[in-house]
């Protein structure tokens, strides 16, 4: 890799040379402007107001615009001379946790290399020091015209910097959340973790640039004159009418999608307020027309038992009246018969 910048890490009394190397690169595909009529390339001069003639990347040099509009120039050698101890130093001023650096403060990231043989003992010790305390090391440096701050942490068994705006350049995040107020209930955040856990981790190493791809195969289909692949159709999702039923069937495509077995669910996605009464207003109807159905039944038993019993009465009343009814006639046929013996004897002994 090659280098940016030579210096030195100020690392109290030690002194580490270094040099920097960029630790990214960009892969993005660059376009250039063309004439559409005949294709020829539009391409941007660098024109010298005054004499209105191209000038050379040699003949050009920097220049401040004052505020009436006056160019004051500034040479290499006015830059050379500032009075900044950080002009060719990367000057440790503290050693912090990391998790005091908001993450938007990060800017571009460096390596730093050792300067040679004579760096390699002070840069291990720096690394090391670095490892062994779970910090990281806040620098101040100057490159290209100004200067900066930056965070120097351990990266496999290098050092890398990573250039940092300074804390009056973040904006405040004034104005951006939403006005509205909005509730969200403990069923919703449990959803939402379970859709964080269904998701899981992953390994940023198998994360690509899918654009970049698809944009070489349309650039290579076009050189070989071939027709432009076309883009597949994204996939219409059903229609998501409230938080959780987005998070409820987000939760169930995740899980499909890992091959995890889930239960079946209704096609159609409803609202969650519906879907609460609806499953709550069932259970009590059901519950009350059981109760009734139960007592009515109940009552129903009772009455015909009453019917039964009263019948049975009756009819044992009835058997009865009728036994002492035929007893009766019974005893009033025995006692005419006896009066009419009597008689008979009472004649025959008159005749006598």
């Amino acid at each position: 890799m090659r280098s940016i910048w030579n210096g030195a890490i100020s690392f109290g009394l030690v002194s580490i040379p270094i040099k920097l190397v960029n630790a990214t690169e960009s892969h993005s595909i660059s376009f250039r402007q063309i004439h559409l009529e005949d294709g020829g390339r539009i391409r941007y001069r660098k024109v010298c107001e005054l004499e209105e003639k191209e000038v050379g990347s040699a003949e050009i040099g920097k220049g401040y615009e004052d505020a009436d509009g006056t160019i004051i120039p500034i040479t290499d050698e006015d830059l050379a001379h500032l009075p900044l101890p950080t002009a060719k130093t990367i000057e440790i001023v503290a050693f912090v946790p990391a998790d005091r650096i908001d993450p938007l403060q990060m800017d571009a990231a460096y390596y730093l290399a050792a300067g040679g043989a004579p760096a390699a003992k002070p840069y291990t010790l720096l690394r090391e020091a670095l490892k062994r305390s779970n910090k990281v090391a806040i620098a101040k440096f100057a490159l290209r015209g100004k200067e900066r701050l930056g965070m120097l942490r351990v990266v496999e068994d290098a050092i890398a910097m990573h250039g940092l705006l300074w804390p009056d350049e973040v904006r405040a995040p004034q104005g951006v959340a939403p006005d509205t107020k909005v509730t969200v209930n403990d069923k919703e955040l449990d959803l939402a973790d379970a859709l964080m856990d269904t998701l899981g981790e992953i390994d940023l190493d198998d994360l690509h640039d899918e654009y970049r791809e698809a944009l070489e195969e349309v650039v290579a289909a076009k050189a070989a004159g071939e027709t432009v692949p076309e883009s597949p159709e994204p996939a219409k999702g059903g229609k998501v009418l409230d938080l959780m039923a987005a998070l409820e069937k987000s939760v169930r495509e995740a899980k499909e999608s890992r091959g995890e077995e889930t239960p079946e669910e209704p096609a159609a996605v409803r609202r969650l307020p519906q879907r609460k009464s609806a499953r709550a207003t069932p259970k009590q109807a059901s519950g009350k027309k059981s109760t009734a159905t139960a007592k009515k039944t109940t009552a129903a038993k009772k009455t015909t038992a009453s019917a039964k019993k009263s019948t049975a009465t009756k009819k044992t009343a009835s058997k009865t009246a009728s036994a002492s009814t035929a007893a009766a006639k019974k005893s009033t046929a025995k006692k005419t018969a006896a009066k009419a013996t009597a008689k008979k004897t009472a004649t025959r002994k008159r005749s006598a």
